[in-house]
């Protein structure tokens, strides 16, 4: 009997100490409209007792769209995005005191794929642990009414258009004191997720945004019935009334910047009044315009809201993006209060760790410009645009995203959980995903480049882990391009192979610009193989290597034995590509180098009568893109070439800044995306090359090359980022024959860099606090 005690006392213990049980479907929890799955909002309170007060954990996750409250006030949102077979919940923390509390949920089911999270069914998953002890939530739920149901989509990329009239929405029912007794219990349901585990993404933020009034009036109705087509009626508005009496008031907001926001008004106004919120990346006619360009179907990109009367908040559930704001009452203009007027704004970051100066105020703006865009698109996930899309893009996340996130953040950590994204998102047969977790797109190039991409992590985190964890996802992913290969390439059946846009391929069964990109992939597998002890595999891929080179020598090859070689027959994209790749032998560089600065020169913004990048189809020979100088620029700075590029970044970009923007156009016409990270390469590029701190954490913790290229600025100062929060002062001034380089640095760094008493040789340098280097001009 003793024997059995103390089993039972030590099994008691013991459970004390085991964490929470992960996630199961008996966890799960949704509405008693179990059918019901399509644009449906429901409301969940689960209320709760702690007997002494601390620090309460939550771990939360659902489908599709969610807003949680504890005791009445703000506390999560989610989710963070997640691929069905690898589903995520948060973990947040609150000091609650002892007693009773509640935990309120709404949760808006959209029951269709988008770019953030595909086609869930819905649920609500929600577990509490005071300690090591799980506290027992009491839930009960009810469908919100009010809600339109599937009136239109804000656009195929998105989800439902939020149309809501308050007077039908239960008021107050996230606070402690309601009543829920009417309410039904929630029903326990199953999903078809793989294994939850907790986001590895910080959590994100919705900081106060002040907003800039810059018009309003009264205004008039002058299309349609109400549900004719929303944004048309919107933008169709008398503004002026000058012809007809007014029906209502209107104010535009300009919040600075493109961002992804919440309005959060408080207004005084009478009941039945309608109140819209329409958001737009920039003005046309003047206007706020409701439409998102390019998001292949008609769209709706606003928030339509009826209200119960009195004085209300009005705090629509889902964020939209925009600059621009127009917010348009319907009710007698003499009965409407503005109380307060706020935009809450979604982010990641709230500001960069780098920065950059030097004594040139237009690289300073650039290099702010490119930094800003990339906080503009980061949220639970690096996005390619906080407006049109909101997807996350293999292109953006692990190509551009990923130089800025290090040249100019601490925390990259939406950076790897993409990466994972698209490892777990692979098609059937292996080849990882493009755009992911939702509507899954699969391009050839994208599959290739995030070879790379996993690879540079490691060089500028010192984090090893996901080379190990997603080996067999790379492995599968480089076996998939062998079964579409042919004598001539990588054949167009892969995939889209996406360049650039506007890139033109070269006539023939494959094409050599995806071939190029999926060579450099290669080669970082044999990279990556050596670097996790895989030295067999890595022998492989230098033999798959070595059959792309032939394959892709046979290209070069007329070209290059011609007496006068015809650059523009090989054109701009594959000369950089093949200089990147060892394709244009020692003896052509200089003439090579010539042709990719003499393109540049001739194509727009450089040459104000070349053809324009007016819409994705509008391929042309003679294009630059801000994406491409991604690869272009770093081959012209190492090539001696850092001054043409410097007016270069001066010259496209700061046009970009004429046309009044604060943030990256996708392409150098403003018909496309105004906010668009992959546009920002001059950030990482002028802290990486002007500033002269390479991280190489491949090498070792706190490793950095020391690869300075200053063209023809004097000085040039800023700080450089570390994975742990800090950041190194680098401070350099230009001396008759040397640079004066100061380095000030919160951890111990080594550096390594030429040795000028021996050519062609390298040294390390150690500093543990601070050092000034003599770096000699040549």
């Amino acid at each position: 009997m003793k024997t059995l005690r103390r089993i039972t006392m030590l099994l008691l213990i013991c459970s004390w100490l085991i964490p929470l049980v992960p996630l199961s479907a008996r966890e799960m929890l949704w509405i008693r409209e179990d059918t019901l799955h399509q644009d449906i909002h429901a409301a969940f309170r689960g209320s709760f007792t702690i007997q002494s007060g601390g620090i309460t954990e939550f771990r939360i996750s659902g489908a599709s769209w969610y807003r949680v409250w504890i005791d009445g006030e703000w506390f999560a949102e989610g989710p963070d995005r997640y691929a069905p077979g690898f589903p995520l919940y948060q973990e947040r923390k609150i000091q609650l005191g002892e007693g009773d509390h509640v935990i309120a949920v709404h949760v808006h089911s959209e029951g269709v794929d988008t770019r953030m999270l595909q086609g869930i069914d819905p649920f609500l998953f929600c577990q509490a642990s005071l300690g090591t002890q799980e506290i027992q939530l009491n839930w009960k739920a009810v469908k919100l009414e009010g809600y339109a149901n599937k009136l239109r989509r804000v656009s195929a990329q998105f989800g439902w258009l939020e149309w809501v009239d308050t007077r039908q929405v239960t008021e107050h029912w996230q606070l402690p004191g309601y009543d829920d007794s009417s309410w039904g219990k929630p029903v326990v349901v199953t999903r078809h997720l793989g294994t939850f585990s907790p986001s590895p993404v910080s959590a994100v933020v919705n900081r106060e945004i002040l907003p800039v009034l810059t018009g309003s009036g009264p205004l008039a109705g002058f299309y349609g019935y109400e549900k004719d087509n929303p944004s048309a009626r919107f933008f169709l508005r008398d503004l002026t009334c000058k012809e007809v009496p007014p029906q209502g008031t209107w104010r535009r907001y300009d919040l600075g910047r493109v961002r992804l926001v919440y309005p959060k008004f408080t207004l005084d106004l009478p009941e039945g009044t309608v109140v819209e919120f329409a958001f737009s990346e920039y003005l046309r006619h003047g206007r706020v315009m409701p439409w998102i360009n390019l998001s292949v179907s008609d769209s709706y990109n606003m928030i339509h809201m009826v209200a119960r009367g009195g004085v209300q908040e009005f705090f629509p559930l889902t964020p939209k993006g925009g600059r621009f704001v127009e917010v348009h009452i319907l009710a007698d203009p003499d009965s409407i209060r503005f109380v307060e007027e706020k935009f809450l704004e979604r982010c990641y970051h709230t500001e960069p760790q780098g920065s950059f100066s030097c004594k040139d105020s237009l690289l300073n703006r650039i290099w702010k410009l490119g930094a800003d865009t990339y906080m503009s698109c980061a949220e639970d996930a690096l996005v390619d645009n906080p407006t049109r899309e909101r997807g996350q893009w293999m292109g953006d996340v692990g190509i551009v995203g990923l130089q800025i996130g290090a040249a100019a953040f601490s925390d990259l950590g939406i950076i790897k959980n993409g990466l994972k994204h698209f490892a777990q998102c692979a098609r059937e047969d292996g080849m990882v995903a493009g755009l992911a977790p939702g509507n899954l797109g699969y391009l050839s190039t994208f599959a290739s480049l995030w070879t790379n991409a996993n690879l540079y992590y490691w060089k500028v985190t010192g984090d090893k882990s996901l080379l190990n964890d997603l080996y067999p996802y790379a492995e599968k992913n480089m076996a998939a391009f062998e079964s579409y290969k042919t004598n001539e390439g990588i054949g167009p059946e892969a995939g889209w192979a996406f360049v650039d846009w506007g890139y033109v391929p070269n006539d023939g069964e494959t094409d050599m610009g995806f071939n190029l990109i999926y060579h450099d992939a290669l080669r970082a597998m044999v990279e990556w193989s050596g670097a996790i002890g895989k030295d067999s595999r890595a022998s492989y891929y230098i033999g798959l290597a070595k059959e792309m080179e032939q394959i892709i020598t046979r290209y070069y090859t007329p070209f290059l034995q011609n007496e006068q070689v015809d650059w523009a027959s090989i054109g701009y994209h594959r000369t950089v590509l093949g200089m990147r790749n060892g394709f244009i032998p020692g003896e052509l560089k200089i003439e090579a180098i010539a042709y990719i600065k003499q393109h540049m020169l001739n194509c727009f913004p450089n040459n104000p009568d070349a053809p324009r990048l007016s819409d994705p189809a509008a391929n042309n020979p003679q294009l630059i893109t801000p994406y491409f100088a991604h690869y272009a620029f770093p081959l012209l700075i190492e090539n001696g070439e850092m001054d043409f590029v410097l007016d270069q970044i001066k010259t496209c970009w700061g046009w970009m800044l004429e046309q009044g923007t604060t943030t990256c156009l996708e392409v150098f016409d403003p018909r496309w995306s105004h906010c668009h990270q992959w546009a920002g390469c001059p950030t990482w590029q002028l802290s990486r090359y002007v500033l002269g701190l390479h991280p190489a954490f491949d090498k070792g913790d706190h490793t950095f090359d020391l690869i300075l290229i200053a063209g023809k600025l004097e000085e040039a100062s800023g700080k450089v980022p570390l994975p742990d929060g800090q950041t190194i002062d680098v401070h350099w001034k230009r001396s008759v024959d040397h640079m004066e380089y100061t380095l000030d640095t919160p951890v111990k760094i080594e550096i390594w860099m030429e040795d000028p008493s021996k050519t062609g040789r390298r040294k390390k340098v150690v500093i543990k606090k601070s050092k000034t280097i003599h770096i000699p001009i040549r």
